[in-house]
């Protein structure tokens, strides 16, 4: 039995296969025109047929990508009469505030390319307006042929409650564009808010066919040379699902690298009995957080790609432009900033020695020491600190620096952006990072750690061996997962927690049938909670569900839950508490994964400062910290009192 996991990133790809012979890791460069190629040359540097793989896990970034460089197919949206500028018009909320030259993100679609539909359902799921779908042939006919279309988006009004329009526009649209890639909001979100929706399903019909032949590509090629095994992807709720879910349901695919990450750092952590922590991910572009209580990532209902709404259960990860090819530069004020302008995979940082010139993170810490001149990375590169140096040096005469001065001053202004991401997923949601182990990864997260706890009072690190490729050892810890979520709006009274059965075990049938046809075995584990408010409220919280509450326990559990998040009692006999969203996720968790230990680094423990250097990452222990590995072969590192 050979399972492999490979994690495609902006710079390197990853990969970690675990078998008979024990665990074998590989670090290459990226391609990032042809990410797939990457993938085989991982496993060629790896010495892996894929004729001796039973089961592959990947991650990439393929699909977020195709969002950011808008290199998805032109799309066409149909969307009820009087809602053809949804995407458009959006919420009325900026992302950057004090920019006085801020534009709202460009929609997928343009407005030319929606046309709407006469029909009309209620929140009730009601027919309030019948769709006439022989009348709209002709005009809808004639629409798709001017385009040129790629891939059509069918949004229509509470079709998350009646999808029956949508069903009938998509046979339309079959019978006169076969082969034309079609998606109905219903199949990607059945939650209300109307624009949330229709973002959510534009962005998964422009994905769609960019990942599906990706996908198709990766599978034919790993079949040509003898895989027979089961392939799966990572999705960005944390769980793993069979390709053929994935290229049905693109949407799921973006942020799939960081979520991989997360929960190899969840699993590895466990190992040591560690389950309250904060993991720090700092690759080759960017740095990703994410805070994990008693062993559980933190979920958000709905997240931003390159700021367009994804209404998806995502895990809850904050991130910041401060990879190691992040570029150092000078603001128009004459402030040192760092980020998020990257130097990414080709031509990469100037110490790669691959015609770089900009000064990057990687490089300062070449300059600073932390990373060690003449190290040999991924793909041959030698670490080379005469071009590092040479790069630093116009930075440095603009703020009138020495070369070591100015790249010291760009490492702790990489911290300080790493320590502001983490209180916004600690401290501004009422956590204390303090009661948290630090878990860092990627290439140079172990590098920043101990200055980053440090900064935020944490006391305890702890690093993963293989530091470097724990994210594709998260495609194989992770567990196979389905999630669910459906708006269905109740007010707490007689007769609800019925309700709640009926809708959860409906839900929980639906979700076990998919994972049936997908061939997935092994026991299943049920998560449920709900959205809830006080009625007339606009916005809603989760409220996890244990056992099988009645009214009484509803009430009690959307009680506790506000008041954890708002520090303020609710009094529920007053003020009547409302169901508006279901949420039901069913996960096979994946037995037996041996942890990533290997040949200890350490034979005692030591103070810092020093530097250790593994296969995958650097390690900096400053002075005031002590290293010592444990049975499971992590690192930890603990500050002096």
């Amino acid at each position: 039995m050979l399972t492999v996991g490979i994690e495609i990133g902006g710079t390197f790809t990853d990969l970690v296969a675990i078998g008979p012979a024990g665990v074998t890791i590989a670090k290459v460069p990226s391609t990032p025109a042809r990410p797939d190629e990457a993938a085989f040359h991982a496993l060629a540097a790896a010495g892996i047929a894929p004729r001796d793989i039973t089961e592959f896990v990947h991650g990439s970034t393929v699909a977020t990508n195709a969002v950011l460089e808008r290199r998805g197919a032109r799309l066409a949206l149909l969307a009820t009469e009087g809602f053809r500028d949804v995407l458009l018009l959006g919420r009325q909320d900026k992302l950057k505030l004090f920019d006085l030259r801020y534009r709202k993100p460009r929609p997928l679609v343009a407005r030319e390319d929606a046309m709407e539909v006469a029909e009309r359902i209620l929140a009730d799921g009601s027919v309030a307006t019948a769709l006439d779908v022989e009348a709209l042939a002709p005009r809808i006919e004639a629409f798709l042929a001017r385009g040129g279309y790629g891939a059509v988006a069918i949004c229509l009004l509470n079709a998350y409650a009646n999808p029956s329009h949508e069903q009938a526009l998509a046979a339309l649209i079959a019978r006169l564009s076969p082969g034309l890639p079609v998606t109905c909001s219903h199949a990607v979100t059945q939650e209300f808010r109307e624009y949330e929706r229709a973002s959510t399903t534009a962005l998964s019909a422009y994905v769609q066919p960019v990942l599906d032949a990706y996908l198709g590509r990766m599978e034919s090629r790993l079949v040509a040379d003898g895989f027979a095994g089961d392939f799966s992807v990572m999705q960005s709720n944390g769980g793993r699902v069979p390709a053929r879910a994935m290229r049905a349901n693109a949407v799921t695919a973006l942020l799939s690298g960081p979520a991989a990450g997360v929960m190899g750092a969840v699993r590895q952590a466990g190992l040591s009995g560690v389950r309250d922590v904060i993991t720090l991910d700092i690759g080759g572009t960017s740095a990703d957080v994410a805070l994990i209580a008693d062993g559980r990532p933190d979920m958000a209902r709905d997240s931003l790609v390159d700021g367009l709404v994804v209404q998806m259960p995502m895990l809850d990860i904050t991130t910041v432009g401060a990879g190691g090819g992040s570029i150092a530069w000078v603001d128009d004020g004459g402030m040192l900033r760092v980020g998020p302008r990257s130097a990414g995979a080709d031509p990469g940082p100037a110490c790669y020695g691959r015609g770089g010139t900009q000064p990057t993170l990687s490089d300062a810490q070449v300059i600073c020491g932390r990373i060690r001149a003449g190290k040999t990375l991924a793909g041959g590169l030698v670490m080379d600190e005469a071009a590092a140096c040479a790069a630093f040096a116009p930075l440095a005469a603009r703020l009138g620096l020495s070369i070591e001065a100015a790249a010291k001053s760009v490492v702790r202004i990489v911290v300080a952006n790493v320590v502001a991401a983490v209180r916004l997923v600690s401290t501004e949601r009422g956590r204390d990072p303090r009661a948290h182990v630090l878990v860092p990864y990627g290439g140079a997260g172990p590098l920043h750690a101990a200055a980053v706890a440090e900064e935020l009072g944490i006391a305890r690190v702890l690093v993963p061996p293989g530091a470097g490729v724990l994210s594709a050892y998260g495609l194989l810890a992770a567990d196979n997962t389905l999630l669910a979520a459906r708006t269905r709006r109740r007010v707490i009274g007689p007769g609800a927690a019925e309700e709640v059965r009926r809708e959860v075990a409906a839900m929980r049938d639906e979700l076990a049938a998919r994972l049936d046809a997908y061939g997935v075995v092994g026991e299943r584990r049920l998560e449920v909670s709900l959205d809830m408010r006080l009625v007339g409220q606009a916005f809603e919280i989760g409220v996890a569900l244990e056992g099988d509450p009645d009214e009484a326990g509803l009430l009690a559990a959307f009680s506790a839950a506000h008041e954890r998040i708002y520090r303020a009692p609710v009094d529920t006999r007053a003020r009547a508490v409302e169901i508006v969203s279901y949420r039901v996720g069913l996960h096979v968790a994946r037995a037996g994964l041996p942890g990533l230990a290997g040949a200890r680094r350490l034979e005692a423990p030591r103070p810092g400062p020093f530097l250790i250097e593994d296969s995958t990452a650097s390690i900096w222990v400053p002075p005031g910290w002590t290293a010592e590995e444990d049975e499971a072969g992590n690192l930890l590192l603990t500050r002096d009192s």
